[in-house]
Formats: structure tokens, C-alpha cells, sequence
């Protein structure tokens, strides 16, 4: 009796002086996360769940901070294989869904991405951002009708020029280049530094041949930023097509040596061989 008492007391130190050291190893490494020395922490975290495995649902809190550790360590498909393992145990944090999808992002998996921020804005539908990610991840895959609907419910009840210009670009991937246009003045009312809004406002007037409404947006975009290439560009086109040749070449020249490379075909075309 006495040595089973002996054997089991000496188990239990054992034990407790494991469980000691996996603690400390893990406190270790969530000062070295909170200093962002990722790297090391993931190595830390790492040793615990080696030494400890995934038994308890705390050993998947731990799986998620090496997720993260991994994540900001540029250590991607690392950190992507961790939160498949913890989201069927964790399901309804909405945060790791979030995590998952910034992963995706910088993998290059558009669907994952898609599929991740759809899991987050199911947990949190009121959460405008995750709304407006996924609108823009709609607009890149060209599911522009459904881009539209989530960019609406955004403005709706929050607006930025941004937003308006993502409008602006569904609207008028759908062809309908007025309500294009509305959506790019709102987001030029809202912040008139706004580049972005200007060049696609002066580039939708281009393609549609409303060349008089397209050197407004550009001239507005030079006056910005008289450095633009993409709107010397774009102006450098417009009076080329208005038969401002001279002035417009000149521009398209200006852009080129600016680093716009897309002038050089349409100086080639409609200017000079600039190879030569």
C-alpha cells in the first residue's frame, strides 16, 4: 500500500512539473507574440503542442495562437493547416474565420477567401467590413449583380469613397454608366483627394466616348496629383481621339517615361514608333 502510494505520489510531480513546464513554455511564447517575434513564438507553441498534443480544447487555443504566430511569420500554409484543424473544434469564432481568409488572400485562393468571409459574416451579419470584403471579392470574380447588392447594404448605413468607387465599378461592369457615374461624384464629394475616383470616372467617359465628361474627371486627377501617369494616360488618349494629336502625344510620352507602359502600344498606333 505504501508503494502504490509512493508511485502515485511521485506520478502526480512528475505530472504537475510537466504541466509546470508546458506553462511556462507557453507564457514564453505569448510575451514573445506580444513583442511580434513570431517566428520564435510558433517554435515555442510549436514544443508545446509536440510535447503536450491536441487531448483538451485548450491545446487548440494554443493550435490557433501558432496559427497566428505563423500567419505574421509569412509561414502561410503553416498557419492555414493550424486553423483547419482548430475550426471544426472552434466553429463559432468568427475570428478565425477572419484570420483564415487573410491567409487565403496571401495564397492566392480566391475561393478559400470567399468561402471564409462568408463562414464570418454568417456569425457576424452586422459587421460591415467583412460585408464590404466580400463585395469586392465578388467584383473580382465578376459577380458584379451580387457585388452591387453588398456594396448597397454598406452605404446604406456607412459610405467612404472607396465604397463609391467599388459601386461605381459594378455599376458600370452591369452597363449602367449613369449610375456609375452618380456613385464616382458621391465618393469625389466625400473625399476630393480621392485618385482612384477620378481616373475611373475619366476611363468609363473614354470607353463609352463621352470625351468632353472624361477630360473633366482627368484634368480634376492632374490637378490632384500633376505626377498621375495612368491619367496623363488616360488624357493623352482622350485628345489623341478628339484630333489634339500634338498635345495628346506629348502626354502619352510624359506617361510612358513615367513608368505607364500601356502608352507605349498607343503611342506606337497613333503617335510614332517610339522603338526606333
Amino acid at each position: 500500500m505504501t508503494r502504490l502510494y509512493l508511485s502515485l505520489v511521485i506520478l502526480f510531480l512528475l505530472h504537475s512539473a510537466v504541466f509546470a513546464q508546458y506553462a511556462q513554455w507557453e507564457t514564453e511564447a505569448d510575451t514573445l507574440m506580444n513583442r511580434q517575434q513570431f517566428e520564435e513564438a510558433a517554435k515555442l507553441y510549436s514544443k508545446v503542442i509536440a510535447t503536450r498534443g491536441l487531448k483538451e480544447r485548450d491545446d487548440y487555443r494554443t493550435l490557433y495562437k501558432r496559427a497566428f504566430s505563423y500567419y505574421y511569420a509569412g509561414e502561410f500554409e503553416k498557419a492555414l493547416k493550424d486553423l483547419d484543424l482548430f475550426l471544426p473544434e472552434f466553429p463559432q469564432v468568427a475570428q478565425a474565420y477572419v484570420l483564415r481568409a487573410f491567409i487565403c488572400r496571401e495564397l492566392d485562393n480566391a475561393d478559400g477567401q470567399l468561402a471564409s468571409i462568408q463562414k464570418a459574416i454568417e456569425l457576424k451579419p452586422d459587421n460591415l467590413e467583412l460585408v464590404k470584403w466580400r463585395g469586392s471579392l465578388f467584383l473580382q470574380k465578376n459577380e458584379y449583380q451580387l457585388a452591387k447588392a453588398d456594396f448597397l447594404v454598406v452605404r446604406g448605413q456607412s459610405d467612404d469613397p472607396e465604397l463609391e468607387t467599388n459601386l461605381a465599378l459594378a455599376y458600370y461592369s452591369l452597363d449602367d454608366i449613369d449610375s456609375a457615374l452618380i456613385a464616382i461624384n458621391k465618393s469625389i464629394e466625400l473625399d476630393a483627394t480621392y485618385e482612384p475616383a477620378y481616373l475611373y470616372g475619366g476611363s468609363f467617359c473614354l470607353e463609352t466616348e463621352k470625351y468632353a465628361k472624361s477630360l473633366e474627371y482627368l484634368n480634376l486627377a492632374l490637378l490632384v496629383n500633376s505626377e498621375n501617369a495612368n491619367a496623363m494616360f488616360y488624357k493623352g488618349m482622350v485628345l489623341v481621339e478628339l484630333n489634339n494629336e500634338k498635345e495628346g502625344c506629348r502626354l502619352l510620352a510624359r506617361a510612358f517615361k513615367a513608368g505607364q507602359d500601356d502608352a507605349a502600344g498607343y503611342l506606337k498606333e497613333r503617335c510614332y514608333d517610339i522603338f526606333k
